[in-house]
């Protein structure tokens, strides 16, 4: 099915608005697919243009118009991006720099003339990897032609000459000269973007390549004023500073709490300090991964599975050096998926992340690139900490308790929403290639020792643990407060996020190796007056009873009695729009039969009518044919959130919906969407949602694995349509809604699972 989707949608492309019956043709080939995943179908969408751009131009903010008042020239709006980026494959930092130089602007009539102008630069000059040939041609024709592509060099040991290769233009072998190669070193390891003019001159040689490089310019800024970046900060507040940033980042500020900014910038770190190791565990489509790809020309963001010693650190046969030794950051996505490990390269980092260097026979070199790894969890965080820990979905190879303990710290990825288009910023930011070169000016500072006029660690605290608090808190001081210059409150706040974020690596470990236990560590600081606070971990507030389900080695007071790590029970805020959970359950017996309901009837609910019947499963399939509506899809959602709420924390539930695909293109997208937010509100609390798109169900029921089936006459659809009242209590409620039509449940036992396997 999947090869089946590719092959379309690498059709479809070439039709593209070339025939009025192209929309038919796609129809057609949607009603002969009988059935599908829901990822495949999401992959004929843009998931991030849910929300439409409008040509209304975005209002600016009052934080908007101090940027431009204080960073003229610096910054731009960064939804323009999107509006510039066309069918142009390149990373942001590309456009960037080019609307920096011609929309950088608050003025509309500008900004507008500099899209334009970008526009038909990228038009002129990028090189569409498919028109590759009629770009040749051109250069061909002309003799001489400016482009827009990246960079890799290659030294030829035979011939003694360095050769650039053109990604998209896919055209190798041209000679560069050497002065080109040092100064521009990251040419020879990852390739850099660049504007190039290049030229043909054909010879009968057929060994002469006819290409010939007249110039390249790295895609960078030339320089930049610190001293005015410093100057100018002070003009904002720490909050409106923190804006700005997540605004050069381009997420929009208003979308995300104060811990999730910190969250957000602390992916910044590796790029304003030196030798800073990172891990990010997470769901699916986070963004774990964007800022590395997209944010810096500094940094270089290779698959985990493509990681070898000789890329990495160095190649003893040529004794070239790897990325380490020319990138501020390397950054390893999927870096969990990697099952394949070599221990010689995880022995080459442990000593690299521990050292920053690494061997070459008798030589020793040292490094300061910064690591980040990046992965997908696959289970929610009390699963993993009442079956294992928080490193569960690394490689065995990786989960050593020396290889673990070099990272300063954890970000927890568990806590970023998935990427929705309403968190994409259109406000002004920084070009993020003036922002890049200022963090890269930073990283010879150290702000380490900031916190020290205000707070003193606790002494049993190891040095390498203090080393990972000290890194994150440096970083984020140079990044939040440049200067240096913080009140106590600020400073209280960023080395209680950094200590967190290397006790949840401790913490961790200590689940690995018991034998670390026997000297418990006291995460925790005092203030001037001698008071001493203790930091812990959301988690651990969070799930107490699993956090430390089977530690042997409990910290104490200072008087040497045992003391309980978490505290007492932590409160659980309520409120008015939170679900309300399902009642116990009692010890009434499930019988088969049939329940009647009424159009018009009352006091029906999902917790009665279904939830004694799923209650316990580990395994549901939901067959429903009209989930396509809003509030159908709300009915489903209310419908998992009832088994997230009756089932332990801890425990995980695996709900395959199996429903049609809505018949109208129009409406397609729309219902695949919804879906799609469903399934990360789903997964996000243990109720693993598959969902199957079949266009030849018909029936209504409910099966699970421990033996019931429950027929749905109606389907979940059972109610009357919302009404557009926004305080109706049956939108909060399903025992105030009306029933919409008169329909019959049936209660069915059926062999459950495992027994159906003894039958077999």
């Amino acid at each position: 099915m999947k090869s089946r989707f590719q092959t379309r949608r690498s059709g479809s492309c070439s039709r593209r608005g070339t025939t009025p019956s192209s929309g038919r043709s796609r129809r057609t080939l949607t009603s002969r697919r009988a059935m599908t995943n829901l990822e495949d179908a999401l992959g004929e969408i843009d998931v991030l243009s849910a929300a439409e751009a409008t040509d209304t131009t975005p209002t600016k903010s009052a934080l908007d118009d101090k940027i431009n008042e204080h960073f003229a020239g610096a910054v731009v709006r960064k939804d323009l991006v999107k509006a510039v980026r066309g069918n142009a494959v390149v990373p942001s930092y590309v456009l960037e720099y080019l609307l920096g130089q011609y929309a950088a602007s608050d003025d509309e009539a500008t900004i507008q003339a500099g899209i334009n102008s970008v526009r038909q630069i990228l038009a002129t000059h990028y090189v569409n990897r498919n028109e590759h040939m009629l770009v040749k041609s051109e250069i061909r024709r002309k003799g001489r032609h400016r482009v827009i592509d990246k960079v890799t060099v290659t030294l030829n040991e035979k011939n003694d000459v360095h050769e650039a290769e053109f990604e998209n233009l896919q055209v190798k072998g041209v000679i560069v000269d050497d002065l080109t190669v040092k100064q521009n070193p990251k040419l020879l390891v990852g390739g850099v973007w660049c504007i190039c003019d290049i030229e043909y001159f054909h010879s009968d040689d057929q060994r002469v390549v006819p290409w010939i490089l007249g110039s390249l310019k790295p895609i960078q800024v030339a320089g930049v004023d610190i001293d005015h970046y410093y100057e100018a900060r002070p003009k904002f507040t720490t909050e409106e500073w923190i804006d700005l940033l997540m605004q050069s980042i381009s997420l929009n500020p208003e979308q995300f709490s104060e811990r999730g900014k910190l969250i957000a910038l602390t992916r910044l770190i590796p790029f304003v300090e030196r030798n800073f190791d990172v891990v990010e565990l997470g769901p699916k489509g986070t963004g774990k991964s964007h800022t590395f790809s997209e944010f810096s020309p500094n940094g270089i963001l290779i698959s985990g599975g493509e990681v070898t010693v000789a890329k990495l650190f160095v190649n003893n046969a040529s004794g070239r050096i790897g990325l380490v030794g020319y990138w501020d950051c390397v950054a390893f996505d999927e870096f969990a998926a990697n099952r394949r490990t070599d221990q010689n390269l995880v022995n080459v980092m442990k000593n690299y992340l521990a050292n920053k260097s690494f061997s070459r026979g008798t030589s020793i070199y040292g490094a300061e690139a910064s690591m980040a790894f990046i992965g997908n969890t696959t289970h929610t965080v009390p699963y993993m900490l009442k079956n294992s820990d928080l490193f569960d979905e690394l490689p065995d190879a990786y989960r050593d308790p020396a290889w673990l303990d070099r990272l300063h710290h954890y970000i927890p990825g568990w806590e970023v929403a998935p990427i929705r288009s309403e968190m994409f910023s259109t406000g002004y930011g920084f070009v993020v290639d003036y922002l890049a070169e200022i963090l890269r000016a930073k990283r010879s500072e150290d702000f380490s020792d900031k916190y020290k006029d205000y707070f003193t660690l606790d002494n049993s605290i190891s040095t390498r643990d203090q080393d990972g608090i000290h890194k994150t808190f440096s970083g984020l001081m140079k990044l939040v407060h440049p200067t240096g210059e913080a009140t106590e409150d600020d400073v209280r706040k960023l080395l209680e996020f950094a200590i967190e974020g290397r006790k949840r690596v401790k913490d961790s470990i200590l689940r690995i190796d018991a034998t670390m236990r026997d000297s418990p560590v006291y995460f925790r600081y005092a203030d001037n007056a001698g008071v001493w606070h203790d930091v812990s971990t959301l988690e651990e507030s969070q799930y107490p009873q699993l956090y430390r389900r089977d530690w042997d080695a409990m910290p104490h007071d200072d008087e040497g009695n045992a003391t309980d790590p978490v505290g007492p029970n932590p409160t659980i805020p309520t409120s008015g729009d939170a679900p309300v959970a399902p009642t116990a359950p009692t010890d009434v017996p499930l019988a088969e039969g049939h329940r009647d309901f009424s159009a018009g009837q009352k006091g029906v609910s999902y917790e009665a009518l279904l939830l004694p019947y799923l209650r316990g499963a580990s395994k549901i399939r939901v067959i429903d044919p009209y989930i396509r509506m809003p509030h159908q899809g709300r009915n489903l959602a209310d419908l998992l959130s009832l088994l997230a709420s009756a089932k332990d924390d801890a425990d995980e539930i695996d709900v395959e919906i199996v429903t049609t695909e809505e018949p109208k293109v129009e409406f397609k997208q729309r219902q695949l969407l919804m879906l799609k937010a469903i399934k990360d509100a789903s997964d996000a609390v243990g109720v693993r949602l598959s969902v199957r798109l079949d266009d030849k169900i018909h029936d209504r029921r409910i099966e699970t694995n421990h033996g019931w089936r429950v027929d749905l006459g109606k389907g979940l659809d059972i109610w009357q349509r919302p009404s557009d009242n926004p305080f109706d209590f049956g939108r909060n409620r399903q025992e105030f809604r009306l029933i919409g039509s008169a329909f019959t449940v049936h209660y069915v036992k059926i062999l459950a699972a495992s027994d159906r396997e003894t039958e077999h």
